[in-house]
């Protein structure tokens, strides 16, 4: 068995792609642990900002969060619309293309990268904060850990979306199960306390308000804490990933995620307001995520909590997945309406489009670099490309409804426009907010992404227009070809290339580049081991010019004479034959120049049509 395939298992059939299909219980880790482990971070970031009013912050927290459980309960009605008129997949880029047209949906599809890459470097850093959280000794290598998990995450997901669903589905159980236990703990524990409840392990100590309240700072708060609405899309991106019949699987797993999500978001702020737990200061030796000080005080450093801790970590981690599994399909839709490459809309061996999965690693890997793996950096740039794509996939079903003939379209219409004003209002106020905290990079990225694409669509549309068919196979005016052979000495490589000219045409020209102090001259063995075979076997005898070289060019010389060539035959065809040594060995192409291949792409690069490329390899014998 071989390496490649022990990594990333055997290759697939595409008439195994059924069995790659996944049920609502692979759903879940699948297409909702970006939405879950947000649980862990949303309300966080929220404190986060909150932390200069002092322990007067805490009293705001369970109002932010409801406002924020309010607009994700209107989300998920609006994506539970879309899964079913949308079942092909695609979400908000679909909805956005079939109904507000392409620079809507290219807008759409550039907020979902731009939210998918930031999910992946924000999921891992906000696992290996919980790490962190757990065992400070490792802070120094969060960035080392952070990179780690990823090149992990990316060789699980090049194995196939069925095999990452069901290794995540475990830790997920373990996260969910955890974490409401702690929410049920914590809540009865507040209850029988009268609302004061006794903290096993006191968090850490809020210090005095350095900031009055004010709506900026309650703005700030809810813009931080909207990151918990991230993910919620993703199934409605993916809905083709399920089993027949995919519209009932794929919304029994969005309600799934949703109400899970729901119950932790409001627990956590209930729970954090209880026990007067606020956030600490990111990126410092002291810092303490907000679940960590919230379990050891409802349930101490027991086992219970390194569970919980445990699943935590993983799950953060492993909330990258949604990417990895929504960002290439996602590309593969627009590579096929033509604004991407091409190439984003091929299957790898085991069906999964590794394309967009190998592109999504490098970007994240990239702001992890540059944000040092730390989460409070990241997550300014966080949230205003999902809330953007929320407001566009809801407008786009309102203008769906509005088409439609169906019952309860007006109804429908009324969810999806209430959803829209909802999320446009909330992207405004994320983009003003966080603006200067960093969020000015996607609010610039977002368009440059959408006039890359069109740039890409423009170039294919090119393309088009240019190779269209033209009809019937054209025969008129056809001549052989001129053909020129670059030889830089005589072997039997050039020899395999010359032979192979004769057959092509009789209008054969031999370049030969020669220096002053050249030890190879085909001038004075060319009339005895070329023209006089060729004469003998009546063959065209093939021309031979010596370019002079006196700085020792190469590879200028012979392009200057195939354009000067060209230029004098218009109506010809140049045929370029370039002998090439084949090795067997990768390792060996280091020990010889690769001229033919610098020579070949320059060509390339100035040519026209007119011009032919021919590589005529001459391959080294096994090794006896």
């Amino acid at each position: 068995m071989s390496l490649i395939t022990t990594i990333l298992g055997r290759p697939l059939a595409t008439s195994e792609a059924g069995d790659q299909r996944i049920g609502p219980a692979a759903g879940v880790p699948t297409f909702g642990l970006d939405a879950l482990s947000s649980a862990a971070y949303g309300p966080e970031a929220a404190l986060t900002v909150l932390l200069p009013l002092g322990a007067a912050g805490l009293t705001y927290i369970l109002p932010i969060t409801t406002a924020i459980v309010v607009l994700l309960g209107i989300v998920y009605v609006s994506y539970r619309q879309t899964i079913a008129a949308y079942p092909n997949g695609g979400g908000s880029y679909t909805v956005a293309r079939e109904n507000l047209g392409t620079s809507a949906s290219l807008l759409a599809a550039a907020a979902l990268m731009t939210d998918y890459v930031l999910n992946v470097a924000v999921g891992i850093s906000a696992g290996v904060g919980a790490l962190i959280s757990a065992v400070p000794a490792l802070q120094p290598y969060t960035l080392i850990l952070c990179l780690v998990i990823l090149i992990m995450l990316t060789f699980v997901n090049m194995r196939g979306i069925g095999e990452a669903g069901k290794l995540f589905m475990l830790p997920t159980c373990a996260f969910i199960v955890s974490l409401c236990a702690l929410v049920a703990w914590g809540m009865f524990a507040t209850i029988s306390s009268g609302g004061h409840p006794h903290p096993v392990i006191s968090p850490a100590h809020l210090g005095k308000a350095t900031e009055a309240v004010g709506v900026w700072v309650l703005l700030r708060a809810f813009a931080s804490g909207c990151t918990a609405m991230t993910g919620v899309e993703a199934v409605s991106n993916g809905v083709q990933a399920f089993r027949e019949p995919v519209v009932p699987a794929a919304r029994r797993t969005l309600t799934i995620i949703i109400v899970i999500l729901m119950v932790l978001l409001i627990g956590i702020a209930y729970l954090a307001n209880a026990y007067q737990i606020g956030a600490t200061e990111p990126g410092t030796s002291n810092y303490q995520s907000v679940l960590s000080q919230l379990i050891g005080a409802v349930a101490g450093r027991g086992i219970f909590y390194w569970v919980s801790i445990t699943s935590i970590l993983l799950v953060l981690c492993l909330s990258a997945n949604t990417s990895f599994a929504d960002f290439p399909r996602l590309c593969r839709a627009v590579a096929e309406d033509g604004y991407l490459p091409g190439s984003f809309t091929s299957q790898g061996r085991r069906l999964v489009y590794s394309e967009g999965i190998w592109v999504l690693a490098i970007l994240s890997g990239v702001l992890l670099l540059v944000f040092d793996g730390v989460t409070d950096r990241l997550i300014p740039l966080f949230a205003v490309g999902a809330f953007l794509a929320f407001t566009l996939s809801q407008s786009g079903m309102v203008a769906h409804w509005r088409k439609s003939q169906e019952r309860g379209a007006r109804a429908s219409m009324a969810v999806n426009g209430l959803g829209a004003i909802a999320t446009g209002v909330t992207v405004v106020v994320v983009a003003v907010v966080k603006f200067m905290a960093g969020a000015w990079i996607v609010v610039l990225l977002v368009p440059a992404l959408v006039a890359l694409m069109l740039a890409v669509g423009r170039h294919y549309q090119r393309i088009e227009r240019e190779t269209a068919a033209p009809g019937n196979l054209k025969l008129e005016n056809l001549h052989e070809p001129i053909v020129i052979v670059p030889i830089i000495e005589w072997s039997t490589i050039a020899e395999n290339a010359l032979r192979f000219a004769m057959t092509l045409s009789r209008e054969i020209e031999v370049l030969h580049i020669e220096s002053e102090d050249s030890p190879h001259s085909l001038t004075k063995i060319w009339p005895a081991r070329v023209e006089e075979p060729a004469r003998e076997a009546q063959q065209a005898v093939p021309q031979l010019t010596v370019l002079k070289s006196p700085y020792r060019f190469v590879v200028q010389p012979i392009i200057d004479h195939v354009l000067e060539v060209e230029r004098k035959n218009p109506d010809r065809t140049i045929a370029v034959l370039l002998p090439e040594l084949v090795e067997r060995q990768w390792y060996q192409y280091f020990l010889h120049n690769q001229r033919a291949r610098i020579l070949a792409a320059r060509l390339l690069a100035q040519g026209t049509h007119h011009i032919v490329i021919v590589n005529v390899p001459w391959y080294l014998r096994e090794r006896h």
